[in-house]
């Protein structure tokens, strides 16, 4: 009897009901463009590193998110939500791409506003939510989550931390207490805390102290640290790594920069200078420079400086705000310096301007707050 090998192009058609038993285990090793998957109960993490690196899809088992890897850099890796959820997972940024704030200042009294702008959409300020006391210079710190104004004056100076939401418009409320009641200090911000340096506590020279205090709970703050020498009315810029306290007065203005680190307590160092010794000017972060502008020299200035975070080193004269003005506050975008507020020649300040990180340039005006005033805060998110 002969027969003949049944080949693929015999086959015509297979009835499914004629189809027993069980197919055997096919490797996928072969399969080419499918992406990794993981399924698990919790959120990636920034240093969650997969073996499929870039691609990567991750469920969360538990709430139903899903999430991508963009950015595969090791142990600061960005998983973008591509679910019906929002909020991505990636690495902490001091600086905003939302909004930014200017929480208190005098205009000529004191006030408690908190005015909110968008960083998406050159306009004018909201007032959205009120300090708990109206107090001028106090110093600004931001968590991914809260703004917050630390110390200031009320009159005499005061001691209060205080946060409020950026997810909802409101009110801000007493958190903790710094480690002493003082104004003109300067503000920094890690991941995970906030910090306050330097300041004129009114009744003695100005101050050294750097105060640190918590994000993730509400409590009093605690001195980690001195500044080189006292200084007030300063201004505060942040790295991911360290905190940065600039300009400033002794009783006479200096030019320094200051630094200390965020990983570890510990006293400030000198790094380097600004253009001109002033006060009362702005202080403003992007992801690699730190930049001041404006201030006292003792007459209002329009400079704005830039120096390196990554190389300490003296300053460089990068633009000019739209007009000289002391007593600025700034916010920080991932793109651009914000510069709001002041005084000059007798008048609170309204204006709120940009510039540019990526090239040396002048500010524009691109808005209004809701009142002229100087010695706010500013913070983002």
């Amino acid at each position: 009897m002969s027969s003949t090998k049944l080949k693929p192009a015999n086959i015509v058609s297979l009835d499914a009901s004629k189809l027993t038993g069980v197919m055997p285990a096919i490797s996928g090793a072969n399969l080419t463009g499918v992406a990794p998957f993981t399924v698990s109960a919790s959120d990636p993490a920034i240093n969650t590193n997969p073996s499929g690196g870039l691609g990567t899809l991750w469920m969360n088992s538990t709430s139903g998110e899903t999430y991508i890897l963009t950015d595969a850099t090791a142990g600061a890796n960005v998983w973008t939500n591509v679910g019906d959820g929002d909020g991505d997972v990636a690495p902490y940024s001091f600086q905003g791409t939302v909004s930014g704030y200017r929480s208190g200042g005098e205009s000529p009294t004191k006030v408690n506003i908190i005015d909110k702008y968008s960083f998406t959409t050159d306009g004018n300020a909201t007032d959205v939510g009120d300090l708990a006391a109206a107090l001028v210079f106090a110093s600004g710190q931001t968590s991914e989550t809260h703004g917050y104004t630390s110390g200031g004056h009320l009159g005499p100076p005061t001691n209060v931390i205080q946060k409020f939401s950026f997810s909802v418009n409101g009110n801000a409320t007493d958190v903790g207490d710094l480690t002493a009641a003082r104004g003109y200090s300067a503000g920094q911000s890690s991941s995970t805390h906030g910090y306050t340096s330097g300041a004129n506590p009114e009744s003695s020279p100005a101050a050294v102290i750097i105060d640190k205090f918590t994000f993730a709970s509400n409590n009093n703050a605690t001195d980690v640290g001195d500044l080189t020498v006292g200084l007030s009315s300063s201004t505060g810029q942040s790295s991911s790594t360290h905190g940065y306290h600039t300009n400033g007065t002794t009783g006479t203005r200096v030019t320094t920069v200051q630094k200390f680190a965020f990983a570890s307590d510990g006293n400030a160092s000198n790094v380097g200078n600004t253009t001109s010794a002033a006060s009362y000017s702005a202080g403003i972060s992007s992801a690699t420079h730190g930049y001041t502008a404006g201030g006292n020299t003792p007459t209002p200035v329009n400079i704005i400086d830039r120096f390196a975070f990554a190389s300490d080193g003296t300053a460089a004269d990068v633009g000019d705000m739209t007009g000289a003005k002391e007593g600025v506050d700034g916010t920080s975008s991932t793109t651009e310096g914000y510069i709001h507020g002041g005084y000059l020649s007798g008048s609170y300040l309204n204006v709120i301007e940009k510039f540019t990180y990526a090239a040396s340039a002048n500010a524009t005006d691109v808005g209004d707050l809701t009142s002229g005033s100087y010695g706010g805060a500013g913070t983002q998110v």
